[in-house]
């Protein structure tokens, strides 16, 4: 199972080092990683993504807890969080092509941030489910280079899982009495 993992640190040389470094030694593949300045100076969030059972992340995150320059860790894989990635993908259309594409990202509201005679390039932000969905439909034109961010996420103070609201909204509308 993939489990989404936020860590805060202090700011020091090495920190992600040692973090990567015990992940190593334990044979784990960082599936996504992401790191940036958090809400107080000196102090960074980063936010991973790990494949494994959920025994094996208990012992990795305690593990995580005893690094130097470690501050909090939290495995916010079944709590109710914002999650989003941005991708930038350039594809190379033909130009019977263009306008598919322009409306593929019309409707994902994707950006177009450059556009020369032999390529296309796209922002897209959102979820990582958004982010998937609009890169296999992009495939067919001719990718040409791909630049993910990986995944960042914060709990939701409000506790409501969107996740399950989106599956009880569509089985309302797929069981409704108009169906």
């Amino acid at each position: 199972m993939k489990h989404t993992l936020s860590v805060l640190v202090e700011d020091e040389s090495g920190v992600l080092s040692r973090i990567s470094g015990l992940f190593a030694r334990r044979g784990f593949n960082i599936d996504s990683l992401a790191v940036g300045p958090a809400e107080v100076d000196g102090i960074s969030r980063i936010t991973m993504s790990v494949q494994g059972d959920n025994r094996t992340i208990e012992q990795l995150m305690k593990q995580l807890h005893k690094l130097i320059n470690v501050l909090d860790v939290q495995n916010v894989t079944n709590t109710p969080c914002i999650e989003r990635e941005l991708m930038l993908i350039k594809v190379s259309p033909t130009p019977d092509c263009r306008s598919a594409i322009l409306e593929i990202a019309n409707i994902f509201r994707a950006k177009v941030v450059d556009i020369s005679t032999i390529s296309l390039t796209l922002e897209v932000t959102g979820d990582p489910g958004k982010i998937f969905a609009v890169q296999q439909l992009l495939v067919q034109y001719n990718v040409m280079q791909i630049a993910r961010t990986g995944k960042i996420t914060l709990i939701r103070e409000s506790k409501v899982n969107t996740e399950l609201l989106k599956k009880s909204s569509e089985y309302n509308s797929n069981n409704s009495l108009y169906s």
